[in-house]
């Protein structure tokens, strides 16, 4: 079997909007060995981040609408099982429960309130770097 990711929606834009970056590198890696897991929150979160007019001087609106289906359909869409709030922040519970629903091998976040739970119900959360260095 091989393994399961959960990309925070940061890491995702990263990726999308900086070709050479490290998002876009664990983007890749993660896309290359595993599997990329999705719930229709996190789908929705990221249509609503790439639908804003500040990223039209980056790359236009139907590339990142290209690339948010084609993201979709390369993804594991998983449906979401149990609901968890032990996140300080409450929008970042969607990642937790993606991954826990999806039973990830991993979360990649750059996210300082989803760090902080390292590791999460024995699911590493790890950074950009450190899921590159893993």
């Amino acid at each position: 079997m091989s393994d399961l990711y959960v990309l925070d929606t940061n890491i995702l834009v990263s990726a999308l909007l900086f070709a050479n970056s490290a998002p876009r590198k664990a983007f890749e890696l993660a896309s290359s060995t595993g599997k990329i897991l999705i719930s229709q929150e996190t789908i929705d979160e990221l249509n609503r981040v790439l639908s804003r007019p500040k990223f039209e001087r980056y790359i236009s609106q139907a590339k990142r609408e290209r690339f948010l289906l084609a993201f979709v359909q390369k993804s594991v869409l998983i449906e979401i099982q149990e609901t968890i709030e032990e996140c300080r922040d409450p929008k970042d519970n969607k990642f937790l429960e993606l991954a826990v629903s999806g039973k990830a091998t991993a979360i990649i976040s750059g996210d300082k309130d989803l760090l902080v739970l390292h590791p999460f119900r024995d699911i590493p959360i790890l950074t950009v770097s450190q899921f590159l260095d893993s």
